[in-house]
């Protein structure tokens, strides 16, 4: 009985453990996901990545520099940076995006470019990176919902 019981516990453990790491997303057609609110939150982590870079530059001003700061504010950018490439590649490109879709080169092309851009991101604190993959996001919105917002 302790037994049966000890081993509940730990595949319980266990579960809990790896179930908080498992992806927010599956790649079946569960249709719950919401294209608008993807787009949003690559807004909200291009706000996310602006903030980031001004608190770098700032904190590299300082006498001495705090490092510890710096590092974090980096690593927020970084993270923030790879979450909107997660939200393009994985969500748009891999399940949206279809080749039969109308003007597919153009969106991809655009969803490459913000790529690109959040690659920038990543390797610099200059904010006409943020802008640009702002603009790149507004053209996206236009093509791909087009037709919603006639």
């Amino acid at each position: 009985m302790k037994r049966s019981i000890f081993y509940l516990v730990m595949g319980s453990i266990f579960l809990l453990f790896f179930a908080s790491n498992v992806a927010a997303h599956c790649e079946v057609p569960c249709g719950i996901y919401d294209d608008a609110l993807r787009t949003k939150l690559i807004y909200e982590h291009s706000v996310t990545i602006e903030k980031s870079m001004k608190e770098i530059v700032e904190l590299k001003k300082q006498n001495p520099v705090t490092y510890n700061q710096l590092v974090r504010w980096i690593n927020n950018k970084e993270d923030h940076a790879s979450r909107i490439q997660q939200i393009v590649a994985q969500y748009f490109m891999t399940q949206r995006i279809k080749p039969n879709a109308k003007n597919y080169t153009e969106k991809l092309t655009l969803l490459h470019k913000i790529l690109l851009s959040a690659m920038k991101c990543k390797q610099t604190t200059d904010l006409s990176h943020v802008n640009t993959l702002r603009s790149l996001l507004k053209e996206f919105e236009s093509l791909y919902f087009e037709d919603s917002h006639k």
